[in-house]
């Protein structure tokens, strides 16, 4: 079996040689086709497409800064039931935590898809996103500049800054692919590696035939520690500042005050996965005399209602998936930085149980279960 192999790249475009290394995968590991993101024929913009034509591929742009849905929901709708041939699928870190979670809830199957990471050093905002696209002849000419950035040894230029959830992101690595593809710390002059992490990642590299690649990179670890100690600065940071600003019933009103109910981060959310979702049945139907008499008991009554309950309910339902990919505020048509606040409730709920989201795919999620000795202060039993 190959554990790792040599991805050649040429006048150091790791972008063609990506799209090379993921045409060989699809002619010779018999892939029927592969989930990944391509650039609109409509317009110059990234989306995830599920790409059964090799020719096709020379659109496709993994690299991109461009984020615009978490494509674990997508990979979700490919393998809840058989599909009728093998699949592939490549996802950012956030994306693959994303889609185990969802696994273990019934909502997608590993089996019959390879799933590629590769390194992720952020994303743009979907405005941001079209803001520094447009500024390029090219989308290529784009992902190419960002790489060159993000991947340099200098810090990204002040007019590429990324989400505040790729800011506080502490798993930047895709250890949870079948194969991952390494590009922290790598000389652009000498390739890339594809590492395997499982054995259908195993097997895949083997049936490819490139040559097996050499060490990890000697600076890979120096440069994901430099970036996690700056990440979990911000991290520290971003919670103190939610903390401060919604401690007390009144701070998260006023911190949610521009919800308008559109319901666009629980469509965005990948973990928020309920077919039927309680606030788009008749519970929350209320009658016109119910506002009347709210208004009247109050003195007036804010509309839309039960916004502040929707994101509580949103909190208690989902913090023990949430991976923190950020959907939630790029979705969100008032810029609610709505992912700094879950995932600061989703840090302290995941820590309580001792639970990662999304990590480990053979950990059973909290609540799944049931445990002999746990929360004993709680219940009273201590």
């Amino acid at each position: 079996m190959t554990q790792a192999i040599h991805i050649d790249i040429k006048n150091e475009d790791w972008l063609s040689g990506i799209r090379s290394f993921f045409t060989t995968v699809m002619e010779k590991a018999g892939i029927d086709a592969i989930l990944i993101p391509t650039r609109l024929s409509v317009k110059n913009r990234i989306m995830p497409t599920l790409v059964s034509d090799p020719a096709r591929l020379a659109e496709a742009d993994p690299l991109s800064p461009a984020f615009p849905v978490n494509g674990a929901q997508q990979l979700a709708k490919l393998t809840r039931l058989p599909a009728g041939g093998k699949m592939a699928a490549v996802l950012r870190p956030c994306e693959i935590r994303a889609f185990n979670e969802l696994v273990k809830l019934n909502q997608g199957k590993r089996d019959d898809v390879v799933i590629f990471g590769v390194d992720c050093p952020g994303a743009l905002s979907n405005s941001d996103f079209r803001t520094f696209a447009d500024q390029h002849e090219t989308p290529d000419a784009a992902t190419r500049a960002f790489c060159a950035a993000a991947f340099s040894s200098d810090p990204i230029h002040e007019n590429l800054t990324l989400t505040s959830a790729c800011r506080s992101c502490d798993h930047p690595t895709p250890d949870g692919a079948d194969i991952a593809v390494a590009l922290f710390g790598t000389d652009s002059t000498k390739g890339l590696t594809a590492r395997a992490h499982t054995e259908m990642g195993e097997t895949v590299l083997t049936g490819l035939d490139l040559p097996p690649a050499e060490a990890v990179p000697p600076q890979q670890k120096t440069v994901i520690a430099a970036m996690l100690k700056q990440r979990k600065q911000y991290r520290k940071q971003m919670f103190t500042a939610v903390e401060d600003a919604t401690g007390s019933i009144h701070g998260l009103s006023t911190y949610l005050a521009d919800c308008v109910n559109c319901y666009n981060c629980r469509v965005a959310c990948p973990v928020c996965y309920c077919t039927t979702c309680v606030f788009t049945t008749d519970t929350f139907c209320h009658e016109p005399f119910q506002y009347l008499q709210w208004a009247r008991r109050k003195g007036g009554v804010k509309m839309p209602t039960d916004t502040l309950f929707f994101h509580l309910t949103r909190m208690a339902h989902i913090s023990t998936a949430c991976v923190g990919c950020g959907q939630c505020t790029n979705a969100c048509p008032n810029d609610i930085p709505l992912s700094d606040l879950f995932s600061f409730v989703a840090h302290h709920t995941q820590g309580a149980f001792g639970y990662g989201a999304g990590l480990d795919l053979s950990q059973q999620q909290p609540m799944c279960g049931f445990e002999k000795e746990e929360y004993g202060e709680v219940v009273g039993l201590n």
